[in-house]
């Protein structure tokens, strides 16, 4: 090639390629390969791809490019396996009846990247009780006491490996599901309806959403106050942490509250006598949201309307600018990127989560749905026998339980325009026996 393009713009360019792209680069001449070799390149892919798992300790003497060629290749593996290739056993003391409550992961991801992390699953029952499990060996590893109310919200920061939880009475504990008390407790003025976590540069903080409209700041793990804005007149419902840490979503399902996205670092660092930085989302009705992981300005919304309540999903895009030392909050909508409604007959779903952006996945009565943003079906699966009552999705997995206490694992897979859901494990309940009360469906691979 004549023409020869200095490296640093090159590697501007470079960065919008991926890895595939990247790896044809490489081969045009020794230049490309050099700055194609680049370990700023290799670990923004695996940031972007494995954007929930811990890199601390996992890289070693190895290049970012190196872990992520050798985290696809296990990736490809994984997903070539077949059931006869598993062996199968019972597990014992997986989940117990009263599985329907909160649940989310505390370690591991399910997605192990270079050093072997357990993966570690929280749920919370209706014995008022916290619970964490251990995914491949299908153990019980850790309970709480029984609490004294019904625990409403569950979140975990799985850095730290610790668990979060409010209950009926607006108790806030935090649990490193080891020892048998909380780390910290704080007993808030109203009962709590929202909790989200949200790790940024300056360490750990937790939002507590109340039933005034109120939304708290809180240091980890002390539950210090950092901040309290009221953003409602109702209930705040909703709390969502975009993936970039760079806004919070904040939403009461009442009819007449419109959502308002919050800038985070007013939250985190608020300015004596002025509002936080926000924006109103012009669409009322909402009853849940997510952002999609890997566009972090992006996130849909679902609602429902009309006297027949309907129910549709939303998408849209958040913009703001940067003016100097601040942000200016002008951060007004994109045109609405899509919307769709569900059919009248279909039963209206409580749960909802986002693939890459561009699909969104929800249940429907027993069933599990995977649409595009435009109102697509791309799949349909029907693993359970009764209604689906939880709904647990990231950007590796997703988590359905039903209220005959079976669990079902599904794993994204990218291949193709979508991204398309892999069934991957089904847990059921096989007797009246708590010390032996879980079977795995052996039509299934077994997740390890």
């Amino acid at each position: 090639m004549e023409l020869q393009v200095p490296d640093v713009p090159l590697l501007k360019i470079f960065s919008f390629l991926d890895a595939f792209s990247l790896l044809q680069a490489s081969q045009v001449n020794r230049g490309w390969n050099r700055v194609a070799e680049n370990d700023q390149l290799w670990r923004s892919l695996c940031l972007k791809k494995w954007s929930l798992c811990n890199f601390s300790g996992c890289l070693g003497s190895q290049t970012w490019k190196r872990l992520f060629l050798q985290q696809t290749k296990l990736e490809h593996r994984m997903a070539a396996v077949k059931p006869e290739d598993f062996l199968f056993r019972e597990y014992c003391l997986c989940f117990l009846p009263g599985i329907l409550g909160p649940m989310a992961y505390l370690s591991g991801c399910g997605h192990t990247v270079g050093a072997q992390e357990k993966s570690v699953l929280c749920t919370v029952s209706s014995k008022h009780k916290l619970y964490a499990w251990d995914v491949q060996e299908g153990t019980m590893i850790w309970s709480s006491p029984v609490q004294q109310s019904s625990i409403m919200r569950l979140a975990t920061l799985p850095q730290m490996h610790l668990a979060f939880t409010v209950d009926l009475e607006g108790t806030v504990k935090v649990w490193n599901c080891q020892d048998e008390d909380a780390l910290a407790t704080l007993t808030m003025p109203w009962t709590c309806f929202s909790l989200e976590i949200c790790l940024t540069n300056d360490g750990p903080f937790l939002m507590v959403g109340n039933a005034e409209g109120d939304i708290y700041t809180l240091t980890v793990p002390e539950l210090r106050g950092v901040s309290k804005v009221n953003a409602f007149k109702y209930s705040v419902d909703l709390l969502h942490c975009s993936p970039d840490k760079k806004w919070i979503f904040a939403s009461g399902t009442h009819q007449n509250i419109l959502p308002v996205v919050f800038l985070t670092e007013s939250l985190l660092k608020p300015s004596e006598g002025k509002s936080p930085l926000s924006l109103s989302i012009p669409f009322s009705s909402c009853c849940r949201a997510c952002w999609a992981p890997r566009r972090t300005s992006r996130i849909t919304v679902m609602y429902r309307r009309g006297s027949c309540k309907k129910t549709g999903f939303t998408t849209f895009e958040l913009m703001a600018k940067r003016m100097g030392d601040r942000t200016d909050m002008q951060g007004r909508l994109s045109r609405q990127i899509a919307t769709f409604l569900l059919p009248l007959h279909m039963e209206s779903p409580i749960w909802m989560g986002v693939g890459d952006g561009n699909t969104v996945v929800f249940e429907s009565g027993p069933s599990l749905f995977l649409f595009t943003i435009s109102g697509h079906l791309l799949q349909r699966f029907e693993d359970h026998q009764r209604t689906i009552g939880n709904l647990w999705v990231d950007p590796v997995h997703v988590l359905t339980t039903s209220t005959d206490d079976s669990l079902h694992l599904y794993m994204w897979d990218e291949e193709g325009r979508y991204p398309h859901l892999k069934s991957c494990c089904h847990l059921e309940h096989v007797g009246n026996d708590p010390a032996n009360n879980i079977g795995v469906d052996s039509r299934y691979p077994c997740f390890l």
